[in-house]
């Protein structure tokens, strides 16, 4: 029994609730209503309704999924951004409409692309019974703070849903109750225009922040919980409608939104950054992490393959890429393109750059070049302790099964302090760079750098990076910040080491309008790796140059390419393979938007066939063929 409870506080759906919420059709409303079998004899009490309210966890907070399926979790950043690059053709962006676009499943181009959310409305279904039954049914049952505490809960997570299918789709149909089998005019309603949809979530999460307890139990939705997200999708929206609606009003009160959110957090004084980088990600038990708002807990029960994907055994054949590399600060503040600092003198070999960038870079990278990292020779090891590569160095025949297959039982943290104080400072800098002051600065990106390092990385020669100074911001070079200024260039380099391989980065590219980072053409940059010397590769056999030659070669720093070809081992620089290639032309195409995901022809012609008419997503043919 007492499994069974820790199971439910830690975020995992009872088998019974996940048929009573999951049931019915994968389409559109979830027409066919099923959950009247228990209906009457549900809502009678708080225990219930948060039996029910749980039931979300898994689908919003979904950590490093379970399973085989971590690829397919929050780690979409894993996968597809300008932080990652494959071994052979890039992966592309969605050219053409598909047959279909519905189903709670998850494909993984449709992931790689737009994050997950699928043309499927069951969710605000479901979320719009727990409204109503609150309303109708327990009013007699709960007191008038336990009421608004749920209706709280659930109008954040309708909230939620639609700031994700706004984020998506743009314009969508908008329903703010339960509607019945027969309300096919109701259930068919034409798509409601992305600002009115919005107005409707900032009214949910405006009523959210004000009625969802300060604290309702381990584990549970609190009011920090609800701000650090409110945080994140009124970001999210403010700085849409300023770089891609040009809508300066709603792009501010979003952003005055996401402010408002993130001060509840800050003002609570209850977390702070006491944990080194790497333990935030591969810690078994991040109960007490000060820095931690929310995470889900992993157990024999409930396991993941995330660490798996880091263990030094498993080859990588997505690493990262030297623009990644590039982007992370010299520890002692200076851009690596200022040559004048001391911290790189030019210097682009790993041991370098680990004593030399910030600490964030030793803590997400394993610390030898390796052809286990296919396409780059960097490998990536953010999600994994630092134990499970002690097999290594003690020269034993594998990791323990702990780190291999799907028995992972690390952590995820799913909401953290650093993301809450970078949405903050981003929001304000972009309301106006003018009000951002040394001690903003302070509270949010230098405290994030004051985070303690780990024994191995100090004994590495780690340093903690110097602060950013307001009046002394590093030195990039105009024509590489385009259009951004240096202050909110800093910031959003903040969130690229901060957030690597998370779900941040495509996300963050999307809303700053900002897919270009995403083009070999434009940025070679992402189509190569870390800088090596060939024949100093670890993980190699005594004939690793098999098979290899014409397949790797080598970059200088002015570009200049050299092939291995099976008798020049000692070749050094910025690593690559000769089968790159990058990804089809995206933007600027026609009938292409890349920002937004088209609807398929099967959910466009289920209208038609029923008298109705669905528009297809603004950029994509409108067409019905």
């Amino acid at each position: 029994m007492k499994k069974i409870v820790e199971m439910k506080t830690k975020i995992i759906i009872p088998v019974f609730l996940a048929a009573f919420m999951l049931s019915g059709c994968n389409d559109l409303l979830d027409r066919t209503p099923k959950t009247s079998w228990n209906d009457e004899s549900f809502w009678f009490n708080e225990d219930n309704l948060r039996l029910y309210a749980n039931g979300f966890y898994e689908h919003w907070f979904i950590g490093y999924n379970s399973g085989f399926g971590s690829t397919a979790g929050a780690h979409y950043g894993f996968q597809f951004s300008d932080d990652i690059m494959y071994a052979g053709n890039q992966t592309n962006f969605e050219m053409q409409v598909p047959t279909s676009r519905g189903g709670t499943g998850t494909d993984l181009d449709w992931i790689n692309s737009y994050g997950g959310l699928n043309w499927n409305f069951a969710w605000v279904r479901k979320v719009n019974i727990m409204i109503d039954r609150i309303d109708k049914k327990m009013s007699g049952v709960l007191s008038a703070g336990a009421k608004n505490h749920w209706m709280g809960i659930g109008r954040f997570f309708r909230g939620m849903e639609y700031a994700g299918l706004a984020s998506v789709f743009g314009d969508v149909p908008y329903f703010d109750r339960e509607v019945g089998s027969a309300e096919l005019d109701e259930m068919y309603k034409p798509r409601t225009p992305r600002n009115e949809v919005m107005d409707h979530v900032y009214d949910d999460f405006d009523f959210a922040l004000s009625n969802v307890r300060i604290n309702d139990g381990d584990m549970n939705v609190n009011r920090d919980v609800v701000a650090g997200f409110v945080s994140r999708w009124a970001l999210f929206e403010g700085t849409w409608q300023k770089y891609h609606e040009n809508n300066a009003e709603r792009s501010r009160k979003f952003l005055e939104l996401a402010v408002k959110a993130a001060n509840i957090v800050i003002d609570g004084k209850k977390y702070e950054f006491d944990t080194d980088f790497r333990s935030l990600f591969g810690s078994n038990d991040l109960a007490g992490k000060k820095e931690v708002i929310f995470y889900r807990n992993y157990t024999s029960l409930i396991s993941h393959q995330m660490a798996s994907q880091c263990n030094m055994v498993d080859n990588q054949y997505n690493g990262p890429t030297l623009a990644l590399v590039n982007a992370f600060i010299c520890s002692d503040g200076s851009d690596w393109r200022d040559y004048q600092s001391d911290a790189t003198n030019g210097n682009f070999e790993l041991s370098n750059l680990i004593k030399t960038r910030d600490s964030r870079f030793e803590a997400t990278f394993y610390k030898n070049t390796t052809y286990r990292s296919f396409p780059t020779a960097l490998y990536i090891a953010k999600f994994i302790n630092r134990e499970g590569h002690n097999y290594i160095e003690q020269g034993l025949g594998g990791p323990p099964s702990e780190y291999t297959s799907s028995l992972n039982v690390n952590d995820y943290p799913v909401l953290r302090y650093a993301e809450v104080v970078l949405n903050w400072i981003e929001a304000k800098a972009e309301l106006d760079p003018d009000n951002v002051t040394q001690a903003d600065i302070d509270k949010s990106i230098n405290a994030i750098r004051s985070r303690p390092l780990a024994d191995e990385a100090v004994a590495r020669g780690v340093k903690k990076t110097a602060p950013l100074l307001r009046n002394s911001l590093p030195n990039t070079p105009a024509n590489i910040r385009g259009d951004v200024s240096q202050l909110l260039w800093e910031i959003r380099r903040e969130r690229r080491m901060e957030f690597a391989f998370e779900y941040s980065r495509l996300v963050d590219l999307k809303r700053w309008k900002k897919y270009e980072y995403m083009d070999g053409s434009l940025n070679p940059d992402i189509l190569t790796g870390t800088w090596v010397k060939l024949n100093e590769l670890k993980n190699l056999t005594d004939n690793w140059e098999v098979g290899l030659a014409g397949a790797i070669g080598v970059m200088d720093m002015d570009g200049n390419k050299t092939v291995f070809d099976g008798s020049n081992p000692d070749i050094e620089g910025f690593y690559y393979r000769t089968n790159v290639v990058n990804r089809r032309p995206f933007l600027n195409q026609v009938n292409v938007n890349p920002y937004l995901a088209p609807v398929g022809r099967n959910n466009r012609f289920d209208y038609q066939t029923r008298g109705y008419e669905l528009a297809q997503t603004k950029g994509w043919p409108q067409e019905l063929n």
